[in-house]
């Protein structure tokens, strides 16, 4: 009982944010996302990578983390320009390019634009991460809309058809690609139905894209973070929740994005050469036999 107590104790002030998918000019406290260490032979050298969501949150710390690798970027996001242009600081600051690009990628033709744009700039794109999300809780089944469903799902799973049938003409032998889904899609959410649902197609998008690609060198893989300091945190749930996010797993806590980061280099490596239609799991804890 005691430690149930403990748990529930606010680890963060209450907060809210009344924007989707929220800023993180603005968190209190502000998530972590500067690479955790830097290697002395570079995982990632020369290579260029289109990271959606990449202004703030998980996106902002694997832009990082991939440019302390040795890797090009460019962020594609919605309309956070403050947050877009602060995650594209860091990555100069780390010593190599990043392009920023603002779309929609819900719509196919702006996730056409995006990854022109990226070519343009770069050449081509060896890694192409399918992260940007939105979630819209509702405590009751029948409040979900048709209009939430198909926003959620164009942005959520539509985006990564669209970015991935952009992309592959430009992408190599030796290129990877990897999805974002979430613990979510292994043990639902009450309150999140068509969001978990969402995830739960990206896993089998996952899958079933890795064996399409296997015979032309290209590998695809999946992370499925659990609780994660995030702007879509603030922005998405009451304070009262907030305060407290992520005490409920084995760990006790939420996790910072700089702790997530390091599946997507892995991921995105020679290091992982021998994996393709698989999904990592950091998630502080939770068993989810994924």
């Amino acid at each position: 009982m005691a430690q149930m107590q403990q748990q529930e104790k606010p680890v963060r002030p209450p907060q809210i944010q009344t924007r989707q998918p929220g800023l993180e000019s603005v968190m209190e406290p502000a998530p972590h996302a500067e690479p955790r260490h830097r290697a002395r032979e570079p995982k990632l050298k020369d290579r260029v990578a289109l990271i959606t969501g990449g202004d703030s949150g998980i996106g902002r710390a694997v832009a990082l983390a991939f440019a302390a690798e040795g890797a090009d970027v460019s962020i594609v996001y919605l309309n956070e320009d403050e947050d877009a242009s602060e995650a594209a600081k860091l990555v100069k600051k780390l010593g190599h390019r990043c392009l920023t690009h603002a779309a929609d990628i819900g719509d196919e033709a702006a996730c056409k634009q995006a990854v022109e744009a990226v070519v343009q700039e770069f050449g081509r794109i060896d890694i192409l991460v399918n992260n940007a999300a939105e979630q819209h809780p509702q405590e009751n089944f029948e409040f979900i809309s048709a209009e939430q469903v198909e926003r959620t799902f164009r942005t959520n799973v539509f985006s990564m058809f669209h970015l991935v049938r952009a992309a592959l003409p430009h992408m190599q032998k030796g290129s990877v690609i990897i999805n974002t889904t979430s613990v979510t899609a292994y043990r639902g959410s009450a309150s999140l139905v068509d969001y978990a649902s969402t995830k739960a197609a990206i896993v089998g998008f996952t899958r079933s894209l890795a064996h399409s690609l296997v015979k032309r060198g290209i590998r695809v893989n999946a992370v499925a973070p659990g609780p994660i300091w995030t702007p879509l945190i603030p922005s998405t749930f009451p304070p009262e929740h907030v305060s407290t996010f992520g005490s409920d797993v084995p760990m006790g806590r939420a996790g910072e994005p700089n702790e997530v980061a390091p599946c997507y280099v892995f991921l995105a490596s020679d290091d992982s050469s021998y994996m393709t239609g698989q999904v990592l799991h950091p998630n502080g804890g939770e068993i989810v036999n994924g």
